[in-house]
């Protein structure tokens, strides 16, 4: 046999004990191998990686994270170091995943991509099928489907639990400069899944928009909940909208929007329960009169 037919055989004897090596054997699978680096640097993926990654799973968060105002997690974020999503300081920290969200900057995005690392962007979770695809979606990037299962079904019983108001009800979400959140936008399903009808609402609006505050009078809600993104009310002129005295005849509340408001997740819940308490009041109040 010539040298070349030699070394050709054992090349080829190479490659078959290479691929007898990876190919598990009749009645195995493999399972793949759960990320040890994960770096977040987005808020709503920081809330449900804390939720479901192994204590030492994860090296960095957002730096949202750990503000109470944002986070409902702020307190088990200050165990772990910020980022500000950069992909300079990203890159150092050498995870083997980062998780981000489909609106995180396209251009650190691409960066990390071109640096050879592995980015999975999470959609935004508003309706329940989308927050439900998410905690899977999740569950299988971290190498913990069961525990997401396990949220998942702590998650429908507590839904399901929720004692809400008859319907009928109407309510507005009501942000700075008069911004009114539609149907499609968190603050909306959390209307819908405490059994509110959200005024903001109709052509154009499904992701909400400026609502006029005469047009809101007009409608007569039964509830007006307003507040900056964490219901805080500020100083600026957006804000002062919402001190305006044609408000003042109608049934507003502040202080109802906190952190549980900020991302699809079981955290909402808490938000859709107080909601719908609020709403069984409501109720029994117009009883009484």
């Amino acid at each position: 046999m010539r040298r070349s037919d030699r070394l050709g055989a054992a090349f080829i004897a190479l490659i078959s004990a290479g691929f007898l090596l990876a190919v598990p054997a009749r009645g195995e699978t493999s399972a793949p191998v759960a990320p040890a680096r994960v770096v977040s640097m987005n808020l709503c993926t920081d809330q449900l990686a804390l939720a479901l990654a192994d204590q030492g799973q994860i090296v960095s968060l957002s730096h949202f994270a750990t503000d109470p105002n944002m986070s409902v997690r702020w307190k088990q974020a200050e165990e772990y170091p910020e980022n500000y999503g950069r992909a300079e300081e990203i890159s150092i920290l050498h995870p083997d995943l980062v998780l981000a969200d489909t609106w995180s900057n396209p251009d650190t995005i691409a960066m990390l991509k071109t640096l050879g690392l592995r980015v999975e962007q999470l959609p935004p979770g508003t309706s329940l099928p989308e927050i439900r695809a998410r905690i899977t979606t999740m569950g299988a990037l971290l190498g913990h489907p069961d525990r997401a299962a396990k949220m998942l079904t702590g998650f429908d019983a507590r839904l399901a639990a929720i004692k809400r108001p008859a319907p009928g009800l109407r309510a507005a979400v009501i942000g700075p400069s008069g911004y009114g959140y539609g149907p499609r936008t968190l603050e909306g399903q959390i209307l819908a899944m405490a059994g509110f009808d959200n005024v903001v609402s109709g052509p154009g609006l499904d992701w909400g928009g400026r609502l006029p505050l005469e047009d809101l009078v007009m409608d007569r809600p039964d509830l007006v909940i307003m507040g900056g993104s964490q219901g805080k009310m500020g100083t600026s002129r957006a804000q002062a909208v919402l001190e305006h005295p044609v408000l003042r005849d109608l049934p507003t509340v502040q202080g109802l929007r906190d952190a549980r408001w900020t991302c699809g997740g079981p955290a909402m819940l808490g938000a859709v329960a107080d909601l719908a308490a609020f709403g069984r009041k409501i109720e029994r109040n117009k009883a009484t009169q």
